[in-house]
């Protein structure tokens, strides 16, 4: 595969794409959310350990769950969209090693009784497949508010009590109020971010 895709759907991932902190009020179909998962499922991790698991809270009873974990200045932003995501990482990801890297059968036992190990590869890759999960959602036509700002052990008791799973990051989906958006913030150019070696 090569080649550049179309400035359109360049500027609809990147360039003209915003975070989003208010929605319009129109609800996201549960096929919208299949599809951003069929999508992200896609990039690559290593070992194509695809440790991220994601919650899709949609009903007004499971957001409920979620607000007390919510920072104040997070809360009522959250609650209003139409979707919110929890972008968690599984903890025995490596227990899916087998299906997944087939190619090495010995790649569970890398990670096995190693909790550092563990947790970092989960971590990172979770991150990697939660930047997927942005980009896919935009890809089918929904606007994003990814976030921190909440309690990630409130969260991971109430969702995830079993402690398997714990919890990244949250974004919120809809489609965006574009009459509610900030002034865009600038980004550092080239030079000040990267070096050519």
């Amino acid at each position: 595969m090569s080649g550049t895709i179309d400035e359109g759907s360049l500027d609809q991932l990147f360039r003209a794409a915003r975070t989003h902190n208010a929605f319009q009020d129109r609800p996201v179909g549960d096929d919208k959310l299949k599809q951003i998962y069929d999508l992200m499922k896609w990039g690559p991790t290593s070992a194509n350990c695809s440790p991220a698991r994601i919650l899709f809270l949609r009903t007004k009873e499971a957001k409920e769950r979620l607000k007390p974990a919510l920072s104040t200045g997070n809360s009522a932003k959250t609650l209003a969209a139409p979707v919110v995501a929890v972008i968690g990482y599984d903890l025995e990801f490596y227990e899916k090693l087998p299906f997944l890297f087939p190619h090495n059968l010995d790649a569970r036992n890398w990670f096995a009784g190693n909790a550092q190990s563990i947790f970092t590869t989960a971590f990172r890759n979770s991150s990697l497949q939660g930047a997927y999960f942005i980009f896919a959602a935009r890809a089918v036509g929904l606007d994003c508010g990814p976030m921190s700002g909440f309690d990630n052990a409130k969260v991971d008791a109430e969702f995830w009590p079993d402690g398997k799973v714990k919890s990244n990051f949250l974004c919120n989906l809809g489609y965006g109020d574009a009459a509610q958006l900030f002034a865009r913030s600038p980004r550092l150019a080239f030079d000040e971010a990267c070096k050519l070696l």
